[in-house]
């Protein structure tokens, strides 16, 4: 959905010659570390650059301000992580591998990038959120492939045909959402990724005997 866009911002153009430019991405890059040591309201374009390695006006090359910069992220970051979702989902043979390989895969990114981690939750529970167009283009992209999934797995037999698929949905979202914020809150003293089997184990089998 989002490989092609081009985003404007007050007369600034970032085409994919841009977004492929490498200060464009020390700057992304810089700038989720930023938010996440300090908080998205708290940071400034000044310690972004700084951390980048670039001139304070070198950012305004790129981005309309400090805003932007985060629109960008998640744009960004969207893009490459659903397209890892979708390689994953796709190479398993029925919707339970489906189910525990998106989990799994999840909470690998995550794992692999605390600080996308950290600012990815701090935005969503936010309750005036910079992001919440954004928020809501992702959620709906993750609802669609936990969806297609669920309706795979009720047309061949592996999940009961009488669910809510709408409340499925966003319990299988909140629940990998809080094993991330717990292991954050632990300083990622374990394992992540070992989460996603017992997950995908109580999505499957519920709490009934």
């Amino acid at each position: 959905m989002f490989i092609h866009f081009i985003c404007f911002r007050g007369g600034i153009v970032i085409g994919a010659r841009d977004r492929n430019n490498d200060k464009y991405h020390r700057i992304l890059e810089a700038s989720v570390k930023v938010f996440a040591d300090h908080g998205f309201h708290q940071s400034t374009v000044s310690q972004i650059a700084r951390e980048a390695g670039v001139a304070d006006g070198t950012i305004y090359l790129y981005f309309k301000n400090k805003e932007d910069i985060l629109v960008q992220i998640f744009n960004y970051k969207t893009t490459q992580i659903f397209e890892r979702f979708r390689e994953v989902v796709d190479s398993a043979e029925n919707p339970v591998e489906k189910l525990r390989n998106l989990i799994r895969r999840h909470l690998q990114e995550f794992q692999q990038d605390r600080n996308l981690a950290v600012v990815y939750l701090a935005e969503t529970r936010q309750i005036n959120r910079v992001m919440e167009d954004q928020i809501k283009v992702m959620s709906k992209m993750y609802f669609d492939l936990v969806a297609e999934i669920l309706e795979q797995g009720q047309q061949d037999g592996h999940f009961r045909k009488a669910l809510y698929l709408g409340l499925v949905k966003r319990h299988i979202l909140g629940s990998v959402d809080e094993v991330i914020s717990t292991w954050l809150h632990a300083d990622g003293e374990y394992d992540l990724v070992s989460m996603a089997d017992p997950l995908v184990d109580l999505f499957i089998n519920g709490i009934g005997t």
